[in-house]
């Protein structure tokens, strides 16, 4: 392999990926709201780091609208943000893509059925499912052909209205996780097969009731973590097998008590990044990180452009594409 030095932007390591074994992994992290500095602020960013090595996110360039409580989905080569808040407080339908191996601002690829917020999305290499949300239709799924563009379809329902609920999946099955119902904070993890249409159905329950967690998987093994229950925040990180159907077992702990936060993994190490804790109301900029396939606490992997909650993650290697 040859010793390439210095630091490198993320199109220079892929103009040069055909001396390594394969691509490296990217993380996309979008949407910022943030508390800090000047007041409130909803931004457009979208941050890109390499999962393998650990160290600070860098500018990848825009969406087409500023925007929070989004959801990421992801292919091998194109990630998609989907729907979320303005800075209005207004829901949007608006979906944009981009190229992953290609730094630079979104392109729009169409609507999401509803405008809503609070949103969660998962997919494998070829569907993106998006889920819930705080809206018009509470309790919708919608799903899209990552590789064209195009408004969303209708996919099927959720078992309740759920806003604040998060994804993870396998090659074949979607898990969504959490969320709130009203005044009532769920515990409840639900599942589809992704390749066909239908309502989800009961997988089994979360260690406790949360909602705006961050989640992430490998093929196998799904992460639910943080979140917040109406009276506490969780640092708890628990997991499932996605194949099998049961309750969540306890995996260890964040660094911080953390909610409004995402999740993403190269199907080996999962990363949290963002959110908002009790301790520091302005959004965080640290990115957390644990090896999927064991269990134990989170440890920090670096920082974020900017301090930003109510983001959306997605990488070109979670463990739907597997």
């Amino acid at each position: 392999m040859p010793n390439y030095q210095g630091v490198w932007s993320l199109s220079t390591q892929y103009q040069n990926a055909g001396a390594w074994p394969s691509p490296p992994a990217i993380a996309l992290i979008a949407g910022t709201a943030n508390s800090g500095g000047t007041g409130f602020i909803v931004g457009d960013t979208i941050d890109a780091l390499v999962i393998a090595s650990s160290g600070n996110a860098t500018d990848f360039g825009d969406m087409t609208v500023s925007r929070q409580d989004l959801a990421g989905l992801s292919s091998s080569t194109r990630a998609v943000f989907g729907a979320g808040k303005q800075t209005s407080g207004s829901e949007i339908n608006i979906i944009d893509f981009t190229t992953i191996a290609t730094t630079g601002s979104s392109t729009d690829f169409g609507d999401t059925t509803v405008a809503r917020k609070e949103i969660a999305g998962l997919s494998n290499s070829t569907r993106g499912v998006f889920g819930g949300g705080d809206g018009a239709s509470d309790n919708v799924m919608d799903y899209i052909t990552i590789a064209s563009t195009g408004n969303a379809l209708d996919f099927g329902d959720l078992t309740s209205n759920n806003q604040g609920a998060a994804g993870c999946s396998s090659p074949t099955r979607g898990i969504f996780s959490g969320g709130r119902n009203g005044g009532t904070y769920l515990n409840v993890i639900q599942y589809i097969t992704i390749a066909s249409t239908a309502n989800a159905t009961d997988f089994g329950d979360l260690v406790g009731q949360a909602q705006k967690i961050g989640s992430c998987s490998s093929s196998t093994r799904g992460l639910i973590a943080g979140g917040f229950n109406g009276s506490s925040f969780s640092d708890v990180i628990q997991y499932i097998t996605i194949a099998s159907t049961g309750n969540a077992t306890d995996f260890g702990d964040l660094i911080q008590t953390l909610w409004q936060f995402s999740g993403t993994s190269n199907s080996t190490i999962a990363l949290f990044s963002g959110g908002y804790s009790p301790t520091d109301s302005n959004g965080l900029d640290q990115i957390q990180t644990v090896t999927i396939a064991s269990t134990g606490n989170a440890t920090d992997f670096g920082n974020l452009t900017g301090r930003a909650y109510a983001n959306a993650s997605c990488s070109s290697a979670h463990g739907g594409l597997s």
